[in-house]
Order: structure tokens, then C-alpha cells, then sequence
């Protein structure tokens, strides 16, 4: 497909984002796409590896491609969500699991979609330009695609932090947080993936000395209080001007399933009980939190003025993540 580069090169499969005019967002098809090629390599000995890049250097993968999902859902049809997000799960954990190397050469805006391509790599590679994120609390959604899974893994509360401001990660950071293992300035990239093409070697991956990453450093205590309403108190009380901005514009049902959903990750023993609990949530989006509405106001018609509407209530998160029943997740595509 035009949005793709799925080929065979030497001794590593090659998926490339072609689409960098539109971010190089990731749509469902492309997502089915992937998932087709990992499965056909899987058992391929002419591939002893996989890379994925990217064209273009503004992103990465800026985030899903949600813009079906969102038309959809106004019409009243959430199929289409439920089905794009079931699919792209099934991707994210094809690739965390994956029994050869996959190598990610992540650059500019890695977000969303761009994170659970690119963030369950087993080998992630970033530069200076490199910048992750999980904003997805800026649209009425939760950090996803396994991306609970990842926020429960950093050190202290950086999870949380991330979770509820959607912050943006360099190099550094991203190193810190463990969204990223190999800094090497992107100049070089092309010469490596051409040595993993011709070796099909992981152990060529060589990287230089990562930026320094101011998060190791913040104070990120208040993110450890237990509720959001006290956070923002704590917040208040620190003078955390910035993370309390960012908390004020972000969807408040959003932003306690996030906080749980991070907290409730550090106790599951795979990245498949995270999504789980993910698409629980996801499943529900676009009929019940404020996802159209977040879609709506920085996507659609991009006034930035979002009119948060859904119920941020224990109880009504307690809905949002109770078992879907016949509808839970389903491994069968998961390797």
C-alpha cells in the first residue's frame, strides 16, 4: 500500500512509514498491514531481523490515523473504533512478543500509535529530534496501546506524570523513562540499518552517550498522591505551574482512568492485561467518555476549547473499565 514499504531487504524485513505529509499517523489498514508482514516473517529464515522507519523528518508516527473512528462515532456506528483499536492491540503485542529483534529508528513526533509501534521495539532508537508523548487525555482517551504498560514501567512517577499531562519526551528523557534504549544522532542511521540489512546482527547496534534528561531530576512527588483532586493539590502547593496547566485542559475522566489504569499496570504480568484493560476502556470511548468531543476540538474543527462533559466519578470509571464479557480481548493474532 502507498501509506507503507513492506519488503524484504537482505537479511532484515523493512516496514517504512510512506506517508509523512500526514505524519506518518497509522491508520487501520496499515496496522493490518504490519501485522500480515510480522506474521509471514515470523517463521521466514531469510529474516533474521526486523526495522522499521520512517519517512520524512517531522515524525515517526504521530498518533493513529482516528479520523474514520471519529465520523463514525458521530454517526452513532462505534464499530469502527472498537475494531480499529482491537486490531491495533493485537499489533502492539505481536510486536512486544515477537521472537526476532525489532528495531525501531524513531524520530521527530513518536505519539500514540507511533509509541506502540515504535515503543515495544526491542531495540528503540532515537536522535535529536526524537519526540515521544501519550497526550491522548487531550482528547478524551487514555494512554493506550500498551502505553499503561509502559508509563507503569518508569522509574518514580513518571508514569503519572506523563499520563496526566501528556509531556513530551527527548532523547534523554525518553531513555530515562525506558520509552527508548539507543541514542545515535540520526545522521548515522542509514549507515546502521544498512550493516543490520547485510548482518541481520542486533548485537551491531552501537549507540553514543544519551542527552541528559531533565526528568531524572524534577520533583515528581505530587504525582504520587492518591487521587487526581489531590495531585492538583499538591501541585498547587509546589507551584507546578506547568503540569497544572496541562492537567486543566485535559478531559478529567481521562485523566483518572489513566491515573488507575498506570497503577494498575505495575501489577500485571504481561503487556496483555494492560491492553485489556485498555480496550475496555477504548471499547466504550466513543459512545461514553469524551473522546468525539477531543477528537472535535483539536482535530476536526481545532478551536482548542473542548467542553469536557463526561463523568470523572469512581463509579462511572468503574464502568468504563468493567469486563467487556464477550467482547474482552482475544489473542488468536498474538504471538
Amino acid at each position: 500500500m502507498q501509506d507503507l514499504n513492506i519488503r524484504i531487504s537482505g537479511k532484515a524485513g523493512r516496514i517504512t512509514f510512506t506517508r509523512p505529509k500526514a505524519l506518518n499517523a497509522l491508520s487501520h489498514d496499515m496496522a493490518l498491514e504490519i501485522q500480515a508482514a510480522l506474521d509471514a516473517w515470523c517463521d521466514d529464515p531469510a529474516v533474521s531481523l526486523v526495522v522499521i522507519d520512517a519517512e520524512g523528518d517531522r515524525a515517526f508516527c504521530a498518533g493513529g490515523d482516528i479520523a474514520a473512528v471519529y465520523r463514525a462515532g458521530i454517526s452513532g456506528d462505534h464499530s469502527v473504533g472498537r475494531a480499529f483499536f482491537r486490531d491495533e492491540y493485537l499489533l502492539n503485542a505481536t510486536i512486544a512478543e515477537y521472537p526476532k529483534p525489532i528495531v525501531a529508528f524513531m524520530q521527530g513526533f513518536i505519539m500514540g500509535g507511533g509509541v506502540g509501534i515504535g515503543g515495544h521495539a526491542q531495540q528503540r532508537i532515537v536522535g535529536d529530534s526524537s519526540q515521544i508523548a501519550m497526550p491522548e487525555s487531550g482528547i478524551g482517551l487514555i494512554p493506550d496501546v500498551g502505553g499503561t504498560w509502559l508509563l507503569a514501567h518508569a522509574p518514580g512517577r513518571i508514569g503519572e506524570y506523563l499520563a496526566l499531562t501528556g509531556g513530551r519526551m527527548g532523547a534523554g528523557d525518553a531513555i530515562h523513562a525506558g520509552f527508548a534504549d539507543v541514542y545515535l544522532p540520526e545522521a548515522r542511521w542509514p549507515e546502521l540499518i544498512r550493516t543490520l540489512e547485510q548482518t541481520g546482527d542486533f548485537n551491531r547496534i552501537k549507540g553514543e552517550t544519551p542527552p541528559e534528561s531533565p526528568l531524572a531530576t524534577r520533583d515528581l512527588s505530587p504525582f504520587g498522591q492518591p487521587d487526581l483532586k489531590s495531585i492538583t493539590a499538591a501541585l498547587e502547593e509546589a507551584g507546578d505551574e506547568s503540569s497544572l496547566k496541562a492537567i486543566r485542559r485535559n478531559s478529567p475522566l481521562s485523566m483518572a482512568a489513566g491515573l488507575r489504569m498506570v497503577r494498575e499496570a505495575r501489577r500485571d504480568p504481561s503487556i496483555r492485561e494492560s491492553l485489556a484493560r485498555e480496550f475496555r476502556f477504548t471499547y466504550r470511548a466513543t459512545e461514553f467518555a469524551d473522546f468525539l468531543e477531543g477528537v472535535r476540538a483539536q482535530i476536526i474543527d481545532k478551536d482548542r476549547n473542548p467542553n469536557w462533559q463526561a463523568d470523572p466519578s469512581p463509579e462511572n470509571l468503574d464502568r468504563m473499565l468493567a469486563p467487556l464479557g464477550e467482547h474482552e480481548m482475544k489473542w488468536e493474532t498474538g504471538k
